[in-house]
């Protein structure tokens, strides 16, 4: 069982958010504002080109843009192996809070 880096587990959870409109842009402005942190475009590509790679992402081209120059933006949608590494992901972390303080009532 391969564990989703944190970077990795956001960017599949924007993807899922997202639906129909995720794409790299709209995945760094859904991350941005979900975390309060500013993150590189590279921070969000590397891990979208990997997790596609790894089979967790579908990448899908849309139609050219004139706005674009005639580009077309690359689309991503969230697979079952995808889903199922999150699962995965979740389990482990809850299993690693599990009978810990909360850390926000924690005063040591």
């Amino acid at each position: 069982m391969r564990i989703l880096s944190r970077a990795e587990e956001l960017v599949l959870l924007a993807v899922w958010h997202l639906q129909e409109g995720a794409y790299g842009v709209a995945v760094r402005k859904y991350i941005i504002q979900s975390t309060g942190e500013e993150w590189s475009i590279g921070a969000i590509y590397v891990p979208l080109d990997r997790l596609a790679e790894l089979g967790y992402l579908k990448a899908v081209h849309g139609a050219p843009t004139p706005e674009r120059g005639g580009r077309s933006k690359r689309y991503y949608k969230l697979t079952e192996a995808g889903i199922k590494a999150l699962r995965n992901t979740r389990k482990v972390q809850d299993s690693m809070w599990a009978g810990l303080p909360n850390p926000e009532f924690e005063t040591k």
